[in-house]
Formats: C-alpha cells, structure tokens, sequence
C-alpha cells in the first residue's frame, strides 16, 4: 500500500492517479479521519500524562480523603484515556481499510485505458506460421495424440480440472525443467513453494482471499487458502525481515501449482487449458533496492522474452494500460504468445506478464533492507514474472508446430527431456 503521509501530503496526486486507474477510493475521508485520529492521539497522551502526574502526587497525600480523591481522580483519567485510544485505534482501522484499497502510483510511460489500450512494444524472434492445410486447436490435437481427458477432470473434480496424459506430461514436465535450469544460469534460486498460504501473506502481496469477487480457493474455517501464483508465497518469504544492502537483488524462481476460480470464464477462446482452475507455474520473483527496480523490470521482462524466444514460439510484448495493472503494479509487460486455434483464425493470449511493484508490496509485508552507516531502514522494492505456465505455453507450442499428416514438432530446448524431435499419434 501507499505510505499514509505521502497519500495526505500529495493528495491530489494520488486523487488523479485512481482516476486513472479507475479505482474508487475516497482519498479526502483518508485525509479527514487521519486529522480526527490525530486528535484523539494527542487527547490519549495528554490524559496518559495526566494520570501520570496525578500516580505522582498520591504518595505525598496530606490525608487519607485526599489520596483516595487521588487515585480515582488517576483511575477516571485512565479510563477516559483507554476511551480515547479506542477510538483513535477505530480510526487507524477504518483509515488502512480506505488505504488498502488505494493503487500503487503509476509509471510515467503506462498508457491509460483498459485492455484495448495497451502498447505494442515488440515481437519475438519466431514469426507467425503460415499454414497449407486445415489446422487444429490444442484440443483436438489433444485428441488426436491422447494428451489430456478433459471429461475425466470434470467427472472427478468438476468442470475446469483436467488430466494430462502421455507426451503432454512429458511437456509439462520439460518446461518446468528449462525454466528452472534457465533461471538458475540467471542467478535465480529455484525453490518449491507450499501450495497455502495464509490470509495475512495474500493481503501482504496484493490479493483478496475471502468475499464475492475473490478469485482465490479459501479453506473453510482456517486461514488457509490456495495460492494463485508462487508471487504470493514467494514474496511471503521474507516477510517481517531486514536485510543488509548488501544482500540485494534476492532473486528466487519458484515451482508451484496455482489455483484461480476463474468465475465468469467461459466461451471459445478461453476453453481447453486456456483458463483452468489449476495449473502448474515457474515464477520470477525479485526483492531489489528502490533505484535498482526498473532496470530488473527490464531484466525481467528479457528473460520471459529469452525463453518464449528458445521455445520458438511467435509472441508479442505490450505495455499493459493502468486499468488492467492490479492494484499493486507500477508497470507490467505481458507477453501474448500467437495461438493459430484459439477464437476465429487464431488470436494473440496472455502467456506471461511480469510486474513492478515498487514498495507497495513490501510495506504490507514488512520487508526492509539498512545500508551501511544509515540509521534508519527503508522498504524493499518487489517484482514478479511468470518464466513459463506450462498449460498455455503448451497450447502455443502444439498449435503453431502441427503439420500436415497430424505430426507436432517439439521446440529443440526441450527435446532432451520430451525424449522426441516430433511428436505422432501414438507416441
């Protein structure tokens, strides 16, 4: 979240920034209980101070009416003091409420709009396939090599699970692998993540876990839920820390499987492996010093690039608008792979998105880092990408190396663990 003083000293900054965003936040209440809570701060003390000096003056009592007219005058003032702090404690809770839901600022280049806004900043290496012949979506060349039972899925965990089966494990697990072994050539520590997380890390990192609108698989009567990305338990890690300057960037690429209600999804282009309710994910995730942060979103961004790139898979960048951020992004780039399959005659589709989130994530969390000599300490800034979520990136790779006799060519990168240089019905 945003710092409160910074929300009330640059008011109108922010005012127009939710604007923007299209987020509905009511920055003047903010400004107007902050200066009641303040009121009632000073009230506490001054009644604490009071009380204190009236516990002084008991020992010196001339006479036993005279003490006890002290100690309730002590007592009164004390009970008036608690009123005070509750009040000023009621307020502190309604104010982070309105906090909460104020978005991150917004970086300078970030276009405004909503999904049709975005800006196309560059393509991949691998141009769109031409086909000569009738092409088929990843679900009936599923079919037709026995890769996944969609109806077994819906049978034993209801509609949006699947199996896979066959090469599409084998797939699976081989883009697990290259991310992993990519990421750790970067630098990156691979870790595997728990699958829960508790409530207070996913309102740490940005998420809300429980009511209408969530999209997270809560645990009834525990404070457990699944996670929808490794971000979440990622970024948890380090929660509540200090770090010395030295030990930044902190750089993890986490293993874990995702869960996302996805409510409201349905129709031709999101069906299949397009938008489930789990899948599995290799995520990006960096903790860098304020003024490393943009050029590690770069980094970050490069190397979802360099891995769709070695996967041959067509792909293009874009900088997504404001109303698409989330509230805890200053700037995301998505990476939209081509699908020849998906809609009428193919369509572009999310296959990662990589995301600054300056020190919005890490004030929640109360992750900080001290430099040499300084007194004080400042928050960290967090990022988070996705390297690869293996059902999409399975889609683009199935449908755009299909070939004529039904055949599917394997990207090179991943052969060694696939085990084939081409995929036949059978294999």
């Amino acid at each position: 979240m945003l710092d409160r003083k910074f929300i009330i000293q640059n008011a109108d900054l922010v005012r127009e920034n939710c604007q923007r965003r299209a987020a509905d936040c009511d920055i003047d209440q903010i400004i107007s209980l902050e200066t009641e809570r303040l009121v009632k701060l000073k009230l506490a003390e001054d009644l604490n101070r009071q009380a204190n000096e009236t516990s002084k003056q008991i020992p010196k009592a001339e006479n036993a009416d005279q003490r006890n007219a002290l100690i309730e005058q002590g007592r009164e003032l004390r009970l008036q003091k608690d009123t005070a702090q509750r009040e000023r404690d009621q307020l502190d809770a309604t104010i982070v409420e309105l906090q909460v839901a104020i978005p991150n600022l917004t970086h300078p280049e970030v276009p405004t709009g909503g999904e049709d806004d975005a800006k196309e900043l560059s393509f991949g290496k691998s141009p769109k396939p031409e086909f000569d012949f009738e092409i088929l979506d990843h679900v009936d060349l599923g079919v037709k090599h026995d890769l996944f039972d969609f109806e077994a899925g819906a049978k034993v965990a209801g509609a949006g699970f699947y199996y896979l089966k066959n090469a599409a494990v084998r797939i699976d697990l081989a883009l697990q692998q290259y991310a992993i072994s990519f990421l750790s050539e970067q630098g990156f520590t691979p870790i595997t993540t728990p699958d829960l997380a508790l409530t207070s890390i996913l309102k740490g990192i940005g998420f809300t876990p429980r009511g209408p609108e969530t999209q997270i698989y809560s645990v009834e009567n525990s404070e457990l839920n699944l996670v929808g990305t490794a971000e979440i338990t990622l970024g948890g890690m380090l929660a509540g820390q200090t770090l010395d300057a030295e030990q930044l960037p902190v750089l993890l690429c986490g293993l874990s499987h995702c869960f996302r209600t996805e409510a409201g999804a349905a129709g031709r282009a999101t069906k299949g492996l397009y938008r489930v309710h789990q899948f599995t994910k290799v995520e990006m995730f960096a903790f860098t010093s304020p003024e490393s942060s943009d050029a590690m979103h770069l980094k970050m961004r490069d190397y979802e690039c360099a891995i769709f790139d070695a996967l041959e898979v067509p792909y293009r960048v874009i900088d997504t608008a404001t109303g698409d951020l989330g509230g805890p992004a200053y700037r995301k780039f998505d990476l939209e792979a081509w699908m020849p399959g998906r809609g009428d005659g193919g369509a572009w589709g999310e296959v990662t998105s990589t995301s600054n989130c300056t020190d919005y994530q890490a004030r929640r969390l109360g992750v900080r880092f001290k430099k040499v000599g300084q007194k004080g300490t400042e928050f960290v800034h967090t990022l988070n990408g996705t390297a690869v979520a293996t059902g999409r990136a399975m889609i683009a790779i199935l449908e755009n190396n299909q070939c004529a006799d039904g055949s599917i060519r394997i990207p090179k990168v991943l052969q060694p663990w696939v085990g084939t240089e081409v995929l036949k019905p059978g294999f």
